[in-house]
């Protein structure tokens, strides 16, 4: 009869379903001076005075964190003009996710430039304040 309660826990043990692995982020996120929208290959990202794309799904780690490759463009005052294409860089995006909520840095080392970090939340709409 001593046995009867190792023997449950180990059967509670095994029964024990682990974690499904963290799933790529995807959807609307937005947040105060940003918004992202993750699509099934890359995702789009718009500041209040710039842009980017952010390079393949973004699949944080167990525990929330994330590191994603992509391009930042910064933006341009006034109207756009015809046949300008503005000049994109290299940026390293990374953050952290914890269920709705989500914090993003971005680095663009050759421009010598650090953004944010940002507070978002999933399906949260951006409150952005384009560039004059």
């Amino acid at each position: 009869m001593t046995r009867l309660p190792l023997v449950l826990a180990l059967f509670a043990a095994g029964c024990a379903t682990p974690a499904p692995p963290p799933q790529p982020l995807s959807g609307a996120w937005g947040g105060h001076h940003v918004g992202i929208l993750f699509g099934a290959t890359d995702a789009r990202v718009d500041y209040d005075c710039g842009a980017g794309t952010i390079v393949g799904p973004v699949e944080p780690r167990a525990g929330g964190a994330f590191e994603a490759r992509g391009l930042h463009t910064p933006g341009q005052g006034g109207p756009e003009r015809a046949g300008f294409t503005p000049p994109s860089f290299p940026a390293r995006y990374s953050g952290r996710v914890r269920g709705d909520s989500m914090t993003l840095l971005v680095e663009v080392p050759e421009i010598g430039s650090q953004i944010g970090p940002y507070a978002l939340r999933r399906g949260a709409e951006p409150l952005l304040v384009r560039c004059l």
